[in-house]
């Protein structure tokens, strides 16, 4: 099938823009690998090799309005969200043309204008915020939703528990979307949680809760949306378990003893990206051009990003303390 054959189908059509989102995060993951061992990204980074289909279904679903929490595993998100490549890359480089002028890094991406409120490098930390964010929008009238993703770590941290219950009580309009890749940070899930189904423990405040096959877009896409078409009908919150895999260590700096290597080599069997693309060369919605013009385009954006992040400009030295408090009266 062609393109424009495959535009005309709604299947087909979503289909393509997931796997095209999923490729430009893993591709744009895997060039940070080589930019970070070169030293030109430096402090911590977290890769979200595994995990694209999360992002990609999440962001489909969510509306251009809608507020979105992130957590440090930050970058496929926010690709995903509508930042440009550019903006993401600078902020890693430290460079002033980044999406947070250089100040963040890695874990704490951050733009307004794209409703994409951080990057946040505290475990659980983005709960609560989603949880303000969310309060505002209903004080305000706005018939928005609030997503906010977060690892399966944060389940641990008494911020899940309270954010949960606060936005039961209060039937506020907030999507929790735990990605659950089964370790948290080196942790198998078993050893830290008597209770190891999620949506489960979720469902315990009272809130729609069920799990989805995170290593799978469509179905992710399709449990975001069913989700959010509940929430702004005024169900209250809801809470996604997208079960799924990190193929990386937790961090570049992780050492990753805590999983024997068969297992991660029979997840991959399940690499979101071969299989849409198994699925859609089967079903005749992709062609060897298809994916070769794909990669090409994700290539030069990428390249484009490097340019774009090597010539910005680095924070002067007089301006260090400023942004510490508002610099608007």
């Amino acid at each position: 099938m062609s393109e424009a054959q495959a535009a005309r189908t709604p299947r087909a059509k979503q289909r393509r823009e997931l796997l095209r989102q999923m490729i430009r995060i893993r591709r744009f993951e895997e060039r940070c690998v080589e930019l970070y061992s070169a030293a030109s990204i430096r402090g911590f980074m977290h890769l979200y090799i595994g995990e694209e289909a999360v992002a990609a279904g999440v962001m489909h679903a969510a509306g251009a309005d809608d507020p979105v929490v992130s957590t440090y595993r930050d970058h496929g998100h926010a690709l995903a969200r509508g930042l440009s490549m550019d903006a993401v890359l600078a902020e890693m480089y430290g460079r002033t043309n980044g999406c947070s002028r250089g100040r963040g890094g890695s874990m704490h991406l951050f733009d307004a204008g794209h409703r994409f409120y951080g990057g946040n490098a505290i475990v659980a930390g983005g709960l609560p915020v989603a949880v303000g964010l969310a309060l505002a929008e209903l004080m305000h009238g706005r018939p928005t939703a609030t997503v906010c993703l977060f690892g399966d770590g944060a389940v641990a941290e008494g911020e899940f528990h309270e954010c949960l219950n606060l936005a039961a009580l209060w039937r506020l309009p907030v999507l929790f979307c735990c990605e659950n890749n089964l370790y948290a940070m080196g942790t198998a899930i078993e050893r830290a949680q008597a209770e190891t189904d999620l949506a489960v423990r979720a469902a315990s405040y009272g809130m729609p809760s069920w799990p989805v096959d995170g290593m799978d877009a469509v179905a992710v896409a399709e449990a975001a949306e069913r989700a959010l078409e509940g929430i702004r009908g005024g169900s209250g919150p809801c809470f996604l378990e997208l079960r799924t895999y990190r193929f990386r260590a937790h961090s570049m700096y992780d050492a990753e003893r805590y999983r024997e290597k068969s297992e991660v080599r029979q997840w991959k069997k399940r690499d979101p990206i071969e299989t849409m693309t198994t699925l859609m060369r089967a079903d005749g919605e992709l062609t060897d051009d298809d994916i070769a013009t794909v990669e090409s385009e994700v290539d030069k954006e990428i390249q484009d990003a490097i340019a774009a992040a090597e010539a910005g400009p680095l924070e002067p030295v007089e301006d260090l303390t400023r942004f510490v408090y508002s610099e608007r009266p």
